[in-house]
């Protein structure tokens, strides 16, 4: 498994992650309707990197990085990651976060923060928390899942050394 940054030619592998995450509605507040071009500019150029995790050719997972504010919060540092479903379950996440945590250093972020993570995303929150992260808030009801009615979204957060 490589970890590298994404190339344009890469959002041909990304887009059809992204449509299938965003699309079940079950995990990201990105409208489920979001069209390919709007994806591209949600994952490939609103962000200050975008990554991906590449095996034998084939992205398996992706992640971006971002400021989370301008000005006197812009050493917090954002990121989203995203994996194929069929190769969910082989540590492609945690891999991803850990190397966006080395990244985040050496882009001068002091903190990363998840802004908006499900209280239903267990598997999500388990693994930010074995991670480091902390619950920092809660948002009550923030999140209309399609399956679940209204759950809870959590701010994460963990300092970077």
């Amino acid at each position: 498994m490589d970890i590298r940054q994404a190339t344009d030619a890469d959002f041909a592998q990304i887009w059809p992650i992204f449509r299938q995450i965003v699309a079940a509605g079950t995990t990201y507040a990105i409208d489920p309707d979001t069209d390919r071009a709007g994806a591209r500019r949600i994952w490939m150029d609103a962000p200050r990197e975008t990554w991906v995790a590449v095996e034998d050719g084939v992205v398996l997972g992706t992640y971006y990085i971002k400021a989370n504010n301008a000005g006197g919060g812009a050493h917090v540092c954002n990121c989203g990651y995203m994996v194929a479903s069929d190769a969910q379950g082989r540590g492609i996440a945690r891999m991803m976060c850990e190397q966006s945590q080395v990244r985040a250093v050496e882009l001068g972020f002091r903190a990363m923060q998840f802004n908006f993570v499900l209280a239903s995303n267990v598997g999500a929150v388990g693994l930010w928390r074995k991670l480091g992260f902390e619950e920092v808030g809660r948002l009550p009801e923030a999140f209309d899942h399609p399956e679940l009615g209204y759950v809870d979204a959590l701010v994460m957060f963990k300092r970077l050394g």
